[in-house]
């Protein structure tokens, strides 16, 4: 799991390593995390041109989803 992830779980009060890491919840979570970090990303489509380019829109999107870890 991404580190950032982690620490926003545990922000959070949801994780806890000691205790999540070593069973499915850990998993769980963490698909959570990527559904977020990807819906975050896919709101940089809505800037996009109308034949579904921008250049930023592409930057921005890469770059979320690079902090935090996830692959498109």
């Amino acid at each position: 799991m991404n580190e950032r992830i982690k620490q926003l779980l545990n922000q959070a009060g949801i994780y806890q390593p000691d205790r999540f890491d070593a069973i499915d919840g850990s998993n769980q979570m963490e698909k959570f995390a990527e559904l977020i970090v990807e819906e975050c990303a896919k709101v940089c489509d809505l800037y996009a041109m109308p034949d579904g380019t921008s250049e930023t829109a592409i930057i921005l999107a890469y770059a979320i989803r690079r902090k935090f870890g996830v692959e498109e």
